[in-house]
């Protein structure tokens, strides 16, 4: 059972080859079995996802259908959920019990989904590698040595381990995409305001967004569909219809455009990814897709615009966090400031501090121009490149990450060397452009992602190419040894 897709649960419900509650039990038992090896789990809700499951076929028996009815998933402990410990993978919050339900949760919730639990994560989603938790760090299923990615580590890794079929996730600069290509799945970045943000901890406000991780784009598909639309409890929620994305997966790709960026293939690109999206490309000729060589000439200032953007956000979005009416209190504060300051130091973690103090930084008198200012200039620079690009093509294909997982704890002392693994993910963050990565190989015997990116609303464009490229493909279907 565990092996089977959301695609596959939905036909087993459908012809009741076996029962929600008994597929819930089953995933229940691995998690218990095989995560103490990942560390993939913050929270399990076992008693609310029996309820939710015995739910779930009730609706199913009285003639109801969906496919995601009885579907088990898991959250990232970044979307808040009603009377369940939402920590944000920190300290901060280790005591916070949400006394409501994001969005998401709401609607996934409602189409009948069961919650086995809520996934670890980087604090507050400030990483690459899932190594800044509060509840340490995630193992990768292909090499337990290595980092799974991140921020959404967790739910990467408890997917790629088959401990479920699928999980949501959050990506602010990559942080859907990056994990999906060290952990071999599938994952999607809505174009920002697709998905709402109500009840999902912030980070950068103007950067985050919900999506689906998944094994395949048909998994995707699924997942968003019931996860998108606005919302008007979300001000950055855009009032555009949800297409049916399944529908718009067997699309051919004859004539297709795809652009491929001359700037992804520069000296930080290892060679043997380079390779395999090269291979990824005559995949898709052959499929009828017409290859055009592009230009992204600012995507070089891209990383030092979002290190000044999304820690600025951030140092707003987190002085809420204070000690003084939710989260983390230090004990015996001799005044308001010794509480503010102590509540603070000893509730965040090295990392969010660090990203704290940048960001406050930049945001302070005398600096905003030269800082802030700057790189939201910049940030227009990289979103009017992708316009004049989507002139030219349909779509822009290019590696996921410029190198494979590395071991945990290498990148530790060097927190730059970290934040320039983001290459390839973050533009679409600044420009609010949906993107996908999808699985394209190995280096090393660890996974490699293609990156798909595509022009605003056009996620039904991105899973059709995945899905077509994954019929014709098999990395997708490749199983970490042991899971």
């Amino acid at each position: 059972m565990h092996h089977m897709t959301l695609a596959e649960i939905a036909r087993g419900l459908a012809d009741k080859k076996f029962s929600s509650e008994e597929l819930t039990q089953v995933l229940l038992a691995r998690i218990a079995q095989l995560d103490p090896q990942l560390n993939s789990f913050i929270s399990l809700t076992q008693e609310l996802a029996l309820s939710q499951a015995k739910a779930a076929d009730d609706r199913r028996a009285n003639g109801e259908t969906g496919a995601l009815l009885g579907a088990p998933i898991a959250h990232k402990d970044l979307f808040c959920t009603q009377g369940i410990r939402t920590s944000c993978g920190s300290k901060m919050l280790d005591n916070f019990k949400a006394p409501y339900d994001a969005t998401v949760v709401a609607r996934l919730a409602a189409a009948g989904t069961v919650t086995l639990g809520k996934t670890n994560m980087d604090e507050f989603a400030m990483g690459s590698a899932n190594e800044s938790s509060y509840y340490g760090a995630v193992k990768n299923p292909w090499n337990l040595e290595h980092v799974p990615g991140g921020s959404s580590g967790g739910s990467a890794a408890a997917v790629a381990a088959r401990l479920l079929p699928a999980a949501t996730a959050t990506d602010t600069g990559g942080s859907i995409r990056q994990p999906a290509a060290f952990t071999n799945l599938t994952g999607l970045k809505p174009t920002y305001g697709r998905v709402s943000r109500w009840g999902m901890i912030a980070y950068a406000s103007s950067l985050d967004q919900g999506g689906p991780l998944a094994r395949t784009a048909e998994d995707c598909a699924i997942l968003l569909q019931g996860m998108a639309g606005f919302d008007p409890n979300d001000s950055t929620s855009i009032d555009e219809p949800v297409p049916d994305y399944s529908a718009s997966l067997n699309g051919s790709l004859q004539g297709l455009r795809i652009g491929v960026p001359k700037e992804y293939f520069s000296a930080g690109l290892d060679p043997r990814i380079a390779e395999l999206v090269h291979n990824s490309v005559k995949e898709l000729e052959k499929l009828g897709a017409v290859i055009k060589e592009i230009s992204l000439p600012n995507m070089q200032h891209a990383i030092p615009a979002y290190y000044v953007i999304a820690p600025a956000e951030a140092s707003s979005n987190l002085s809420r966090f204070d000690g003084v009416r939710f989260g983390y209190r230090c004990e015996n504060p001799e005044n308001l400031i010794d509480l503010y300051k102590r509540s603070r130091g000893e509730g965040f973690g090295a990392e969010v501090q660090r990203r704290i103090m940048v960001g406050a930084y930049a945001l302070s008198a005398g600096y905003y121009d030269a800082y802030y200012l700057k790189a939201q200039k910049i940030r227009r620079l990289v979103k009017n490149d992708f316009m004049a690009a989507f002139n030219e093509v349909d779509i822009i294909l290019g590696p996921t990450t410029p190198n494979p997982a590395w071991k945990l704890g290498a990148k530790n002392s060097d927190p730059v060397a970290e934040y320039l693994e983001d290459v390839y993910t973050i533009t679409a963050n600044l420009a609010g452009l949906p993107g996908l990565s999808m699985p394209a190989g190995f280096v090393d015997g660890l996974p490699v992602g293609v990156q798909l990116l595509a022009p605003y609303f056009q996620e039904g464009r991105l899973l059709n190419v995945a899905h077509q490229y994954q019929l014709n493909t098999d990395w997708h279907t490749r199983t970490p040894t042991g899971f």
